[in-house]
């Protein structure tokens, strides 16, 4: 065989797949560019409430075979624009817990009267050996408040009112305490027969 056909032979020899690839990858020929990578780091949407865990307290259930420890936590939680609402959930971890808290909240919402970027009136709130007071302050007062009752003006968005917690201290009947006496607020555009209804049985 001459050398010309040897030439020819080897001109009109089709690539190699390794070689197309490299020339896929390298960019060269038609349809070698590669596309855009996808983007997985998209921003997931924010949810529109934000959320404060009050309490985490651990209990034990005696069964049968033995004690069953669960944890309990109580999760406040608000757009701080008026709605807040407080929830309590179980579980056999501190995050299953915070979930199932987190939905009976969202579930259980109270919308917070407000004039001014203080509550209309004075208002008094019980349940059990509970009691919580709010009165109306001046616009930069700030929240004069402790414990639970803090979190839940500023998740509410109250920026300016004065607070007394009287009676016990247990977080979780401060929270309803709290959560009862702000549904209580009313102005001359909230109708009369609105009534908020606050569970107070045991979880």
């Amino acid at each position: 065989m001459s050398d010309e056909k040897k030439t020819q032979i080897i001109e009109n020899k089709p690539a190699s797949p390794a070689q197309q690839g490299g020339d896929k990858r390298r960019g060269g020929g038609t349809g070698g560019a590669r596309g855009p990578r996808r983007n997985n780091d998209r921003e997931k949407p924010r949810d529109e409430f934000e959320q404060r865990i009050l309490d985490v307290a651990r209990v034990t259930r005696v069964m049968a075979g033995g004690k069953r420890m669960n944890f309990r936590t109580c999760v406040a939680i608000g757009d701080r624009k008026g709605k807040i609402g407080v929830g309590v959930g179980k579980g056999a971890d501190v995050t299953m817990a915070v979930n199932k808290a987190v939905n009976r909240a969202k579930r259980d919402m109270i919308t917070v009267a407000m004039v001014n970027e203080t509550i209309p009136h004075e208002v008094f709130g019980h349940i059990g050996a509970s009691r919580i007071i709010f009165k109306p302050a001046k616009k930069g007062k700030g929240v004069i408040a402790g414990g639970v009752a803090r979190v839940i003006l500023e998740l509410a968005g109250v920026n300016n009112v004065t607070s007394k917690t009287l009676g016990g201290n247990n977080k979780l009947n401060n929270a309803r305490c709290t959560i009862k006496a702000l549904s209580g607020l009313r102005t001359k555009n909230t109708p009369a027969t609105e009534k908020v209804v606050v569970t107070t049985e045991k979880e």
